[in-house]
């Protein structure tokens, strides 16, 4: 089963949006800088912020990029501050 997921970095003030098949391995990825050139080699301190598991990938996919192009921090606190947005 796939996860989305948010991270956020409080040192450069930033949120990073993926999806994945294997969570726990994604995020070993992102916390050892496994990608030298990608986004999360950015900052050191990258935190869990947001996490939906148990999707198809396909799901997945597309609610990840539905995250990505709403591209606005208010839609990110709410998805925390209200669940029920997700389920939609």
């Amino acid at each position: 089963m796939a996860s989305v997921y948010i991270l956020f970095s409080p040192s450069i003030d930033r949120f990073y949006i993926g999806s994945c098949l294997d969570i726990k391995v994604r995020m070993q990825e992102h916390i050892n800088n496994h990608f030298e050139v990608g986004f999360t080699h950015r900052a050191q301190d990258w935190q869990l912020y947001f996490l939906a598991e148990g999707l198809e990938f396909g799901q997945a996919r597309r609610i990840e990029n539905h995250i990505k192009k709403m591209k606005s921090r208010k839609y990110l606190a709410d998805l925390l501050k209200y669940p029920e947005i997700f389920d939609r």
